[in-house]
């Protein structure tokens, strides 16, 4: 990796780690605190690639984006914040920005962005987003790698004309990223219509939908729920759009693949609504963002309720370890429950243990036994999954969602140990060349070829 690196943090150690890193690297390292400084280099035609906090002592590092896409129309910018909203991830996408990840962010990870960064110096297409008036709340909050994932394709495909199928249990959020989706797209100013089984009903029920839609989005909900009439009804519809059609979405919190084979649902409507499919993980998938929300909430609940609290470590403890069956929504309505019942300011476990009931929480993680053949760590984390569920079956289509989990790690860590070299990496796991290219997009994995830095 060569090139000149622009880095612009106020944090002293993320500077210092990053000009370390991309020193050795093989790059030359400007470093700031200012974003002055930072516009300035910009303008005499220093760097190659700029890697740029958003908020800094002088200015906000995502305003100054269009600056610098208009002094230096092509040079890349890696955003990197610590602010996990996804506003971040698309405000980002709106500004052109090559890349961001949040804080705290993995550095070989980002290494990897801004090695390709340097190779390729293209820009990420634009895409034009409604500023959101201040104090506009958008509950979709999180900092793991699996919601930055989500935060990142949303961003990609919100101006496109796919149809949009969101997977994910009960409570998940997935009507938000639909609305999300539209909110934020050229169609914004259109109805956002969410359809039932029962607006399909009738001869006239299709084209009063559409009536309903004029040209915004359509969201089929559940849609696996939908009887085969009511699926033969929006394969028609579909088929019949024109001009002025509207954007396509659908939720499920079923596995519709495995619905298919079973011959339960249509496989011409499967095609239609799959065009793009966005996995919202539970919370048990991403337990370091269950403090956040939390956190959220009860900043929500001061500015709607004015009800000032906060949780105690030990309450913090065991909303982390609970298994959140309900997921955010069952979240929320705990916070909300506590607001109005806690009797202090800071909510103790024992008021938190009051509401929950007394489900045990999950064993703790563990990295592994020494010696350990892999198929006794995988049923290890498979019967810690089942037990999270306090006694009840996980929602239908265990066996995609676990083949998934286990895939996704497997290509990307065949990938790095190939250096992104596809056809090699297609000849060590054993797959054909466009099976791995499939997996790569429907796992939305990125891919870099580099040289080992060793």
């Amino acid at each position: 990796m060569d090139g000149t690196v622009l880095v612009a943090d106020d944090d002293r150690t993320i500077r210092t780690v990053l000009t370390q890193a991309l020193t050795r690297a093989g790059c030359k390292v400007h470093a700031t605190s200012s974003l002055m400084t930072l516009m300035r280099w910009v303008e005499e035609g220093k760097g190659d690639l700029v890697i740029s906090d958003v908020i800094m002592p002088d200015g906000n590092g995502l305003d100054a984006l269009p600056r610098i896409s208009k002094m230096r129309p092509g040079l890349p910018v890696i955003v990197i914040s610590a602010q996990n909203t996804i506003m971040t991830a698309i405000q980002a996408a709106e500004a052109e920005a090559f890349d961001y990840l949040p804080k705290p962010f993995d550095l070989p990870d980002l290494m990897k962005r801004s090695s390709k960064a340097l190779e390729q110096r293209r820009r990420v297409p634009k895409v034009v987003v409604q500023p959101r008036e201040e104090g506009d709340d958008l509950p979709l909050v999180g900092r793991t790698p699996a919601m930055q994932a989500l935060y990142r394709l949303v961003a990609r495909v919100m101006n496109t004309d796919l149809a949009v199928l969101i997977t994910g249990e009960s409570g998940t959020g997935k009507s938000l990223i639909a609305k999300a989706i539209h909110d934020f797209s050229d169609r914004r100013t259109l109805p956002f219509v969410v359809a039932q089984a029962a607006d399909l009903a009738g001869i006239d029920g299709p084209s009063a939908l559409l009536a309903r839609a004029r040209g915004g989005s359509i969201v089929f909900d559940e849609v696996a729920d939908y009887d085969d009439d009511t699926q033969a009804r929006v394969v028609r519809m579909l088929d019949l759009l024109g001009d002025n059609a509207p954007r396509v979405m659908a939720t499920s919190q079923s596995d519709l693949a495995a619905k298919m084979e079973a011959g339960q649902f249509r496989q011409d409507l499967f095609y239609r609504l799959g065009g793009v499919t966005l996995h919202v993980p539970s919370l048990r998938e991403r337990v370091d963002d269950i403090p956040l929300l939390a956190e959220h909430f009860l900043a929500r609940g001061e500015r709607d309720l004015g009800a000032m609290r906060r949780l105690s470590p030990e309450a913090t403890d065991l909303i982390r370890a609970y298994s959140w069956p309900g997921n955010v929504r069952q979240l929320e309505n705990t916070i909300r429950r506590l607001l109005v019942t806690a009797s202090e300011a800071e909510i103790a476990r024992s008021e938190v243990e009051q509401i929950l009931g007394n489900q045990p929480g999950p064993e703790p993680r563990s990295e592994g036994v020494a010696g350990e053949k892999l198929s006794a760590s995988v049923a290890r984390h498979l019967k810690r999954y089942f037990d999270l569920h306090g006694g009840q079956l996980p929602p239908p289509g265990v066996y995609q969602r676990i083949l998934r989990e286990v895939e996704l790690p497997l290509i990307e860590i065949a990938l790095d140990a190939t250096a992104g070299n596809q056809a090699k990496c297609a000849d060590l796991l054993g797959i054909n060349r466009n099976t791995l290219r499939k997996k790569i997009t429907d796992l939305d994995i990125r891919v870099t070829r580099r040289r080992k830095l060793m």
